[in-house]
Parts: structure tokens; sequence; C-alpha cells
């Protein structure tokens, strides 16, 4: 009796969990690609684990805290670890809807990566889209780093005014002091009339040199 049980419960899953089948899924896992000379073999024990994965993915889907791991079947396992799974509802004797198992997965993929050592490439469930990890918060708030940008701004902009302004303000002090040396070098330059040395015109004093002036101007008194 107990034989004829177990013949049929095994037909039952057997027509519950085959390929194609409805609300079932295929896993395939490279485990030697991910892992290389470190990889570890897949066998019942690695069934078991991820039986367990999926029966706790489950149990967090409302109305689903009852699932088991008796209650994930896994079939048509092959060496180079792919097969296929589907979950089923004792209850009723039938596998659970697609979409909810797709969402237990969904939610949970990370967690079914780190039990394998694993990441989304090398453990694909090929109906489930793979799902992107959760943004990390940077360790500073964005506000604090575009205030610090902004601050640095200003603080350069300030330093450039400043070196601007005295750059400027020596240059107005050098002007008038070359205006002198150009003013004393006219007033010592000699020229040479007729081989005797004279100066010019006294642009300040407003006289006539004596070099330049002739005998009648000499002998005339003013």
């Amino acid at each position: 009796m107990l034989w004829l049980l177990f013949f049929l419960v095994t037909a039952i899953h057997a027509e519950l969990c085959q390929p194609g089948a409805e609300n079932a899924f295929k896993v395939r896992l490279s485990i030697r690609t991910a892992l290389g000379d470190k990889a570890y073999a897949w066998d019942t024990n690695e069934e078991y684990l991820f039986k367990a994965m999926v029966a706790f993915s489950m149990r967090k889907v409302p109305n689903r805290e009852a699932t088991e791991i008796s209650h994930v079947l896994l079939c048509n396992v092959t060496q180079r670890v792919s097969f296929w799974f589907v979950v089923t509802d004792p209850s009723k004797n039938h596998t659970l809807p697609a979409v909810e198992v797709q969402s237990a997965i969904r939610m949970n993929k990370n967690r079914i990566n780190n039990a394998f050592f694993l990441n989304d490439q090398t453990l694909e469930f090929l109906k489930i889209p793979s799902t992107l990890a959760p943004p990390m918060d940077p360790s500073v708030p964005i506000w604090i780093i575009i205030f610090g940008v902004i601050f640095c701004i200003i603080i350069v902009a300030i330093a450039l005014l400043i070196l601007s302004g005295i750059w400027q303000r020596r240059r107005k002090n050098k002007e008038p002091s070359e205006v002198d040396d150009a003013e004393d070098k006219c007033e010592n330059m000699i020229t040479i009339e007729n081989g005797i040395p004279s100066d010019p015109l006294d642009m300040k004093g407003g006289h006539i040199n004596d070099a330049f002036m002739t005998e009648d101007e000499r002998l005339t008194p003013l």
C-alpha cells in the first residue's frame, strides 16, 4: 500500500514538473564560470538548498506563509546544471501561479545568488528578468557635495578679484615713477652743436639755453 502511494505521489509530481509545463521555470547555473577552481559539485545537498531558498522566498508572499521545502519540485536536472522547478499548492494539488513565483524570486534574487556564491549572469531564471541591485546611498549627502563645490568656486573668484586689484594698484603706482624717470633723463641730456656741448630747452624752467642765442641777442639787453 505504501509503495502504491509512493508511486502515485511520484507520478503526480512528474506530471506537475516537466519542461514547458504551466507555471514551470527553467534555471541554469554556471558554477565553473563563476568560481573557477573553487567550483563546487551540484548534488542533492545543493538541490535541497535551492528548494529551501525558493520556499523561503515564497513565504515572503502574502497568503503563502505555509510554503514548505517539499512543495518545491525539481525535474530534468542535467550535469551542466540546468533544471526546471515548480512550486505546488498541496491543498489543491496544483502548481502556484507563475506570477506569484516570479514576484517572490525577483524580491529575493540577491539572497538566492549569495547562497550559491553566484550572480544574475551565472544563476539564471530564464523566464524571470534579472533585477538591478538597489542603488547605494552615498555616505555624504548630495546637498553637502553641491554646497562644497559652490563654496570653492566663490573662494576662488574672491581670490582672483583680490589678486587682480593688487596687480592694478601696483601698475598705477609704477606709472608715475616711470614718467618722472623719463623727465629726469630729458633734463640731463646734452646735445652738441658745432662741437660745443649745450643743454636743450629747459622744459620745466621755461628759459632758453644760452648756447642757442645769437650774437645780437646776447648784446641786446632784455
